[in-house]
């Protein structure tokens, strides 16, 4: 049997009309950049998220860089998030001069620990960004307060977490600002890159629209420099056909993980395989299911491969790790927790539409090495 780590065409195939027609409208409009489509996509984002506002951008990475910018982000500054998360969350700080501040991560639940943003706050720090990792968010109640008393915006890298709640809140309401991603593989995917940034904070909304498009108030009068980063028609019109489905494919998900959990705790594994803690008050999406075992994970992994089960690893080099971030002077045992994590956890296949029988074959894999 195969079974792929990620399957898109089981998805869109469903939608595939729908899909075809929003092209050809957006062909006939002639308006492939911003314009209704776009306004429209996201009107519904920002009721979707809770939010009040939803700005359309290029990328879940431009999100971040946008927030920032949002923010006054700038050379000498410090920014506290975690090493245990995509290239984008360090490489937005970088881009603006400021420094990447890491500290380690909750073990169990993979995102950020509280207690340890406390204690990297300094007199140059300006700003925190939360990764809700996998589809869960962080722990925000702590990270509020450490915020609110240290008076610094809160960011929200929500970029696989689209739905996830942290008890009620939608993630992307929470912070002064949210962030997502778009990418073709997430929960809500477009046809190619895209992304949005949130906000309850109407000046801030006002200056990431103008920042998404070169700092113009219109097109050739520029307040500051900002970036090009707008979402085109198209990819929008996509994501509004999906995001009627959107709750309906995450609760699949919970439903496909929550059968995992059921099979792993009854297959009787040879070797230790430790499932996702899933915290109860809140909501998890499954953009992943990742799992973690200590001393087999690449063998495993060539087994399932060989047996024909895709998987994957998010993520195998942490930030403080990577040769661009070599001047920031972290070294090898500085994060212990997130050094751990990028050795021994690895995805198994989820989406919407993963059989019984395809679940009950990857669980045979896994007990037969």
């Amino acid at each position: 049997m195969k079974i792929p780590a990620v399957n898109l065409k089981a998805q869109i195939e469903p939608l595939r009309a729908e899909l075809l027609a929003s092209l050809e409208r957006i062909i006939d409009s002639q308006q492939f950049v911003l314009g209704a489509e776009v306004k429209d996509l996201e009107e519904e984002v920002a009721r979707y998220s809770n939010t009040s506002h939803a700005i359309g951008c290029a990328s879940g990475s431009d999100a971040l860089l946008l927030a920032l910018m949002a923010l006054d982000i700038k050379d000498g500054d410090e920014v506290i998030t975690s090493p245990f998360t995509f290239f984008a969350t360090g490489s937005a700080i970088a881009r603006l001069g400021a420094r990447p501040v890491f500290v380690d991560i909750d073990a169990p639940l993979f995102n950020i620990d509280p207690a340890r943003v406390a204690a990297a706050i300094t007199s140059r720090t300006r700003a925190i960004i939360a990764v809700h990792m996998y589809g869960q968010c962080a722990d925000m109640d702590p990270l509020l307060e450490i915020a609110a008393e240290h008076q610094l915006p809160l960011v929200e890298d929500a970029a696989q977490a689209i739905g996830a709640e942290d008890r009620g809140r939608r993630a992307g309401s929470m912070g002064r600002i949210g962030c997502f991603s778009f990418y073709p593989t997430k929960n809500l995917g477009a046809a190619g890159d895209a992304g949005m940034v949130t906000t309850n904070d109407d000046g801030l909304a006002a200056r990431l629209r103008a920042l998404r498009v070169h700092g113009g108030l219109t097109e050739y009068l520029h307040q500051e420099v900002g970036i090009n980063s707008r979402l085109d028609a198209f990819q929008a019109a996509v994501l509004r056909i999906k995001l009627p489905h959107l709750d309906d494919w995450s609760n699949a998900r919970a439903e496909r993980a929550r059968r995992y959990d059921e099979l792993l705790a009854q297959a009787n594994l040879s070797y230790e395989l430790t499932r996702p803690l899933i915290r109860t008050d809140g909501r998890h999406i499954f953009h992943q299911y990742v799992v973690r075992t200590p001393k087999h994970r690449d063998a495993l992994m060539d087994h399932l491969a060989q047996r024909g089960v895709g998987t994957r690893v998010y993520y195998p080099v942490p930030l403080h790790l990577q040769e661009c971030f070599r001047y920031l002077g972290y070294r090898e045992g500085d994060f212990p927790e997130a050094e751990a994590a990028s050795l021994e956890t690895f995805a198994l296949p989820i989406y919407p539409e993963l059989t019984d029988e395809q679940q009950d074959y990857v669980i045979e894999s896994l007990k037969c090495f």
